[in-house]
């Protein structure tokens, strides 16, 4: 799920401030503590290998943020796509993989322990050869 910033709706809008909800954005039921994440993709990086091994060989793990610029591809397990570009607000699922059509930043919000165990998976795929 995405949505633009001019497509959240306003719920307050004075000259002093201006605040868009859009409810219903997902849901956290079940999910402990949340980490704060700042992720920068370059061109080209598909995390997919790396989420190999994992269930589904895809991130179990839901993710709620915002790209700061760039664009990203989201693949799900249902084989379902989706892009997020520059000002997105977005909800990922688990059950995806993502890869990075152009450089991105973005700002993430996720379950830490669940993303933290995601996190450590990858860290072991890139420390192992290439060949193994």
């Amino acid at each position: 799920m995405k949505i633009a910033k001019e497509n959240v709706p306003v719920k307050i809008n004075s000259p002093a401030a201006v605040a868009r909800q859009k409810t219903g954005f997902g849901d956290s039921t079940g999910y402990g503590r949340i980490s704060g994440e700042f992720f920068t993709l370059n061109k080209g990086t598909d995390i997919s290998p790396l989420l190999e091994g994992l269930h589904e060989d895809k991130c179990q793990c839901p993710h709620w943020g915002y790209v700061l610029d760039g664009r990203i591809r989201v693949e799900y397990t249902n084989g379902t796509e989706e892009t997020v570009v520059t000002g997105d607000l977005f909800y990922w699922p688990p059950g995806h993989t993502v890869i990075a059509e152009e450089s991105s930043n973005m700002v993430l919000f996720s379950p830490q322990d669940e993303h933290s165990h995601v996190i450590s998976h990858i860290i072991n795929k890139m420390a192992q050869p290439a060949n193994g």
